[in-house]
This record gives structure tokens, C-alpha cells and sequence, in this order.
């Protein structure tokens, strides 16, 4: 069986060496895995793969080998977890029930709706199409359907569709201790760097020395210059909550690595789109809260801009007043992203969103357009492409 999958692996293209697969044999025989499942996956992913880039394709083979080896532990009949029990009353509809659904007609008539149904609701509603409540396909409330409503008092998103969410939002800052997978992204953000000498003369200049010594009749004349630093400023604006909350390890493992290159690096946050207001720390987000004009203002044109965010979205957080999911904003985040991309010369969307996914949202198309086709998918591809691309 093991042998079994040693070729399988190799054949998948992961170079599973024979001194691999005798550590992996060892490792059995000091009953390391024992009679365990995930212990023996564990162990083998430890002992078999050197490449994080293979780590997929490893759980492809352990899955096609060793499927149903196991069966499920436990006593199935034991009482339901009550937060099972709550998700029954959700509503659940079908792609052709969903489709049947009609939106409101737009997101000044949507507002008007809500308006209304605030003055004149009595009482609490479930499973109804019209009325505040749950469980229903009306466009306000929560646990229901709607392709275009307002969000109230669900703890997440689950369809990702509405245009306002009416709860306190809160989020966790990226994490810039993250090492695991960066070391790949610290090598394609090098690109960026450029390095000047700074400051005060405290390091040897060795072929200035020696050419000094050389023509001072051999005594000895030292000659110091700056260190060199890297020179490259760099602000990030990164998207927070919702639906990156799918992409919160690459983005932690694209942060830790921005921290780790660049001396001058500074961060904010926001969400869905850049608004009238950022902040740089998503715990106190209200206490932490920056104007962005005051953002313009304080970091020069030579700094580069690199926006991080899925531009998954309502488009009317794009191009309406008001769209925002979060709070009413006087202007677009169009007119506040122009704003952005005038200030700073050399600015980028990092997307970690799959690139084939983009076309899905009209959100994502029009983000395209107004960065002038500069989103990258964060990748290690993507990143070259950015680096290329700000470095002009």
C-alpha cells in the first residue's frame, strides 16, 4: 500500500525521494501515526513533501489512495448541536427558486422600501416576501434570499448580495507574524526595492580603502560610506471583512512579507471600497478612524499604492452615493478611488480572488476599469506583473 503511494505520488509530479519514504517507515514503525487516519496524513505530508507548492497536489493523492480506509467515529445519534438546529430555520431555496426572485428595481427605490416598511411593521415576521424579518425572500432582514436587500441582524454574510448590512461590523487586523508561504512572496516583492546610501558613514567602502592605502605609500586610509537602505515607500490599503474573510491567509501572508521588505510601509484599512474614511486598527476601528484626505495630505506622490481587496461587491458601492454597505457616504467610491489613483503616480489592485472569477461581478469590471486594467491576481505571477508594472 505504501509503495502503492510513493509511485502515485511521483507520478503526480511530487519528487518523493526513497530516503523520504524509509523516514516515512521509520516514522510508523515509532508508532508516530498509530492507527489514526489523520495522524498517518500528517505524518506522511511531513515526511513526503519539501515543497509547499505540492501540497495540493499531495492531498489529491492521499485522497484517490487511501479513500474510505476509515469509517466516520462517534455515535451518530447523538443529540443534534443546538446551532445545527437554529440553521433549520433558514430559508433554503434552489438556483431556479432564486432566479424566480426579483430584485427591488434599484438602490434609491430599495432605500424608499425600507423607509416605508419601518413605518409601517408592527411586529416581528418570518418566511414572508415582504415584511422586516427571517427566513423569508423579502429584501430586509435576515436568514433569507434576496438578490439586492438589506442585511439586519444576521451574525455573517451567505449569499453575499446585500447592498446595505445594518449591524456593527467587526473586524481583525491581518496578522504581520505570519511566515509560512511568505518567503515566495518576499521574493517577488524584491523587485520593488531600490537601495541608496543614507545618513551617517559607518560602513567600509573595502575598494576605496584599498585604492586609498594603495596611493597613500601603503598606510592604511579608511574610507566609510552610508549603509544603504531601501529607498521604496509603500501604502497599503487593504480590504477587511465580508467576503475576504475567504482570503484572510494570503492576504496575512502578503502583509507579513510587505512588513518584512520595506522600511517605509504604512497601512490602512477599509471595506468593500476606499470611502471618505480609513482606519489602521480593525479592534478600535472607531478610535482609529482617518480621514483620507488627511491620507493625501501627509504621504507624498512618490509613495506606491497598493489597494489589496477582492472587488466583490454591490456595484453601487462603486458608483452611487450612498452605496455603501456600511454607512451612508456622500460620494461614490469611484470619485474617492480617482482620488487616490491622482495622488499616488504608481498604484495597483492586488485581486486574490481567482482571475477567471472576476467577470462574474460587475463590481470587479468596473474596479478594472478605473485602475486602468492594473489588477493583479495575488499570485506569484500577479505579483511579478504588479512589481513590473510600479517599478516604470
Amino acid at each position: 500500500m505504501l509503495a502503492h503511494f510513493i509511485v502515485a505520488l511521483r507520478s503526480a509530479g511530487i519528487p518523493a525521494s526513497l530516503t523520504e519514504y524509509l523516514t516515512l517507515l521509520r516514522g510508523m514503525k515509532e508508532g508516530v501515526a498509530d492507527y489514526s487516519v489523520d495522524d498517518f496524513y500528517h505524518l506522511s505530508r511531513a515526511t513526503l513533501v519539501k515543497d509547499e507548492r505540492h501540497l495540493d497536489r499531495f492531498d489529491r493523492v492521499f485522497g484517490e489512495v487511501f479513500k474510505g480506509l476509515e469509517p466516520p467515529e462517534g455515535d451518530l445519534t447523538r443529540t443534534l448541536p443546538e446551532e445545527w438546529l437554529r440553521k433549520l430555520a433558514e430559508k433554503l431555496l434552489t438556483e431556479e427558486e432564486k432566479a424566480a426572485i426579483e430584485a427591488a428595481g434599484g438602490f434609491d427605490k430599495l432605500m424608499e422600501m425600507l423607509k416605508q416598511r419601518l413605518a409601517e411593521q408592527k411586529g416581528r415576521h418570518q418566511g414572508g416576501s415582504k415584511w422586516i424579518g427571517t427566513a423569508g425572500t423579502s429584501p430586509f432582514g435576515a436568514h433569507g434570499y434576496n438578490p439586492e436587500g438589506v442585511r439586519i441582524g444576521q451574525d455573517e454574510s451567505r449569499h453575499r448580495r446585500a447592498v446595505k448590512v445594518w449591524d456593527k461590523r467587526e473586524f481583525k487586523d491581518l496578522d504581520d507574524d505570519v511566515e509560512i508561504g511568505t518567503r515566495n512572496i518576499k521574493l517577488a516583492l524584491r523587485r520593488l526595492r531600490r537601495f541608496a546610501r543614507q545618513g551617517a558613514a559607518t560602513e567600509l567602502d573595502l575598494p576605496d580603502t584599498i585604492r586609498a592605502t594603495a596611493n597613500n605609500a601603503g598606510s592604511l586610509d579608511l574610507k566609510l560610506v552610508p549603509e544603504r537602505h531601501n529607498t521604496v515607500k509603500v501604502l497599503l490599503f487593504l480590504d477587511i471583512g465580508g467576503s475576504m474573510d475567504d482570503h484572510v491567509r494570503i492576504c496575512a501572508e502578503l502583509f507579513s512579507a510587505c512588513r518584512a521588505e520595506f522600511k517605509h510601509l504604512e497601512h490602512f484599512y477599509f471595506h468593500n471600497c476606499p470611502y471618505e474614511r480609513l482606519w489602521t486598527n480593525n479592534r478600535r476601528r472607531r478610535e482609529s478612524e482617518v480621514s483620507t484626505w488627511e491620507v493625501l495630505r501627509k504621504y507624498g506622490p512618490d509613495y506606491k499604492a497598493i489597494i489589496v481587496g477582492d472587488a466583490a461587491m454591490s456595484p453601487y458601492e462603486v458608483v452611487q452615493p450612498g452605496g455603501s454597505v456600511e454607512h451612508w457616504n456622500e460620494e461614490s467610491g469611484q470619485v474617492w478611488l480617482q482620488r487616490i489613483l491622482g495622488h499616488f503616480r504608481r498604484s495597483a489592485w492586488l485581486n486574490p480572488m481567482p482571475q477567471p472569477a472576476w467577470d462574474r461581478y460587475h463590481s470587479a469590471v468596473l474596479l478594472r476599469q478605473i485602475m486602468e486594467n492594473r489588477m493583479f491576481p495575488l499570485t506569484l505571477g500577479g505579483l511579478d506583473d504588479m512589481t513590473r508594472e510600479l517599478s516604470r
